[in-house]
């Protein structure tokens, strides 16, 4: 193990409040150096995938970050930011980083999971979106709320977390819900939370428990943990704050089971480019 890499660790596992609640399980391969989604697929495999300017390609990973398959997208990679799946195992890529709020063609990209298994090249299924609040593009900067970097499935609509680009107010995030099928569709506003100020409170990910029960939106310290909500009004539900101990450029999250949280960072300054295995601590389960 490299020098930089142990020293790392050893931080990592022994110097940083909290952070026994979570498990390194691996060292993802350069080809995944700006993961910024995943999905589960079973409790031994992950779909993966980097962001915007990277290749329009899918990569099936196992629990120790070995990449055991991969698939040519036939999409362009503009800005992938996340990635969720149907209760039949299609996945959907997130198309819609938007760090400028200047796009006009952000979209959705839907996969069958049986052309994900059975060929090494696939088609894609665009499902188009708007926000209806958005009428400059780009708005002033003190108007830039509509990029986003998280998105989960649920009974048949997609929901979209934004990440706010504006000063003082990294914060904010508003909740959108688009029906998960092909179209161009205009977001429904369903309701906006407001984390603290600064960069680290982006939200980065998103994650939705196989019950349905309990909503998790990552940020590069910690887990939002939302429960107890009504429907698909998330971030009205119950709300537990789970410090994860260290601060990394973390993008990518989905539960394992519905107490279990999967999640990595990308590789920068030498850190981060791993993959984690999280428990709920025992206090925040809710079962």
């Amino acid at each position: 193990m490299k020098i930089v890499q142990f020293i790392f660790l050893l931080f990592v596992f022994y110097g940083c409040t909290n952070y026994s609640q979570v498990n390194f399980l691996g060292k993802l391969p350069k080809k995944l150096k700006e993961v910024s989604g995943l999905s589960r697929v079973n409790d031994s495999l992950l779909w993966m995938h980097n962001d915007g300017g990277n290749k329009s390609e899918l990569y099936l990973v196992n629990i120790k970050g070995k990449i055991v398959r991969s698939v040519q997208v036939n999409a362009k990679n503009k800005d992938w930011e996340d990635i969720t799946s149907d209760e039949q195992g299609n996945i959907y890529v997130a198309d819609f980083g938007n760090n400028e709020s200047k796009r006009k063609d952000l979209v959705i990209l839907k996969i069958k999971e049986e052309d994900l298994l059975t060929q090494k090249s696939v088609e894609v299924e665009k499902i188009k979106f708007e926000y209806p609040e958005q009428h400059k593009f780009p708005p002033k900067k003190k108007h830039r709320y509509f990029d986003a970097e998280s998105i989960v499935y649920v009974n048949g609509f997609l929901y979209i977390f934004t990440k706010s680009r504006v000063k003082h107010k990294f914060g904010i995030t508003s909740l959108y819900k688009i029906p998960a099928t092909k179209g161009k569709h205009k977001a429904e506003l369903m309701g906006t939370f407001e984390n603290c100020a600064d960069m680290d409170c982006w939200i980065t990910g998103a994650a939705i428990s196989k019950d349905n029960s309990k909503l998790a939106l990552l940020t590069s310290r910690e887990i939002l943990l939302f429960s107890d909500f009504e429907n698909d009004h998330f971030l009205e539900g119950k709300l537990t704050r789970i410090d994860l101990g260290f601060s990394s450029q973390k993008e990518a999250i989905d539960f394992k089971d519905n107490n279990t949280l999967y999640i990595s960072d990308e590789r920068s300054h030498a850190q981060g480019g791993n993959l984690y295995e999280m428990k709920i601590p025992l206090a925040k389960q809710f079962d």
